[in-house]
């Protein structure tokens, strides 16, 4: 994308330090380790508008409304960081910028989409969710395995039940299981794999890239977007890369995404000119290798706004609004 094309084009960039809905400490440092990494920067060099909104604080436990689930841990924390995210998701897509969600573990998704996705309810356009992850985190709490959230985050997104009282009185704008898109997929639990297949979710798991390539099945997510008229919403699960590109995270799983495949899938969607928010989460600085995980992620994010290795015409279609 150029310089001129993007001049007047503004990304917002918000931390989201909460590490409690995974099993393994350290996702709170993410959004520090992706600033040192130069996410900012490099998105400015691409001539962005560049609004960094700073990491949310831990809000306050409200008093609960009805008992928790009983196989969710940390279940009243994180509702109380899903509320605060909500609203302000809401409010950033409001802004007219693309949101760029910095994580923090997967469970923060269930508040920065549902944000997004009431703004885009109101623009009378569906949001899609692409799921960038090793797992499909499609639990609930009558399936889980660990209880730990960040596994539950696309099944609320999709409106499964089970964590209705997480907003409370706010709107809960579903997307629906027919709008999320699980990519990458090598990891999933018996109970989960069931739900999954029940509620047909559109699934491209590790074999299917493997026999297909990744270019084939990105334009099909893409395509289907288009035809509904829709948004992306990209949650990037760093988990998605394969160890060897990407050590930093809690749940490492073998058989990943190599680096160029990353960048191609980031390409293509960038092409696309349809994507308007995205969560970077699971990075966790304490378990990197002199922080090569978020260097490989800011990379990968320049990818998906624009940066390119040779020069090539930008399509019509890649051109984000003027938000003037």
């Amino acid at each position: 994308m150029s310089k001129t094309n993007t001049s007047k084009s503004r990304i917002a960039l918000l931390g989201i330090p909460i590490e409690i809905g995974a099993s393994q400490a350290g996702t709170l440092m993410g959004p520090a380790a992706l600033r040192t990494a130069g996410i900012g920067r490099i998105l400015d060099q691409l001539g962005f508008r560049v609004e960094d909104h700073g990491d949310m604080t831990a809000p306050g436990i409200a008093p609960a409304e009805a008992p928790a689930p009983s196989n969710a841990r940390f279940y009243d924390e994180i509702k109380a960081w899903i509320r605060a995210l909500s609203d302000r998701s809401f409010d950033l897509a409001r802004s007219g910028a693309v949101p760029i969600f910095l994580g923090g573990d997967h469970s923060l998704s269930m508040g920065s989409v549902n944000g997004v996705a009431r703004h885009w309810q109101q623009q009378g356009r569906p949001l899609f969710v692409l799921w960038l992850d090793a797992h499909a985190d499609y639990n609930t709490p009558d399936t889980t395995i660990t209880g730990n959230m960040h596994g539950m985050s696309a099944a609320f997104l999709a409106g499964e039940p089970g964590l209705d009282g997480l907003l409370g009185g706010g709107p809960r704008a579903s997307v629906g299981p027919d709008r999320i898109e699980l990519f990458g997929v090598r990891s999933i639990d018996p109970l989960e794999k069931k739900l999954v297949a029940e509620r047909r979710v559109a699934i491209a798991d590790m074999r299917a890239i493997d026999e297909f390539g990744v270019g084939v099945l990105i334009r099909k997510v893409i395509e289907r977007v288009r035809a509904q008229n829709g948004v992306l919403h990209v949650s990037f699960d760093v988990d998605f890369l394969d160890p060897a590109v990407a050590p930093g995270v809690g749940t490492t799983v073998p058989g990943g995404a190599t680096y160029r495949e990353a960048h191609l899938i980031m390409e293509l969607l960038h092409d696309s000119g349809l994507v308007r928010s995205v969560d970077i989460v699971e990075l966790n600085p304490f378990l990197d290798e002199r922080g090569r995980t978020a260097r490989v992620a800011v990379e990968l994010i320049g990818s998906l706004f624009g940066l390119q290795i040779t020069d090539r015409p930008t399509p019509s279609n890649a051109v984000f609004p003027d938000n003037t």
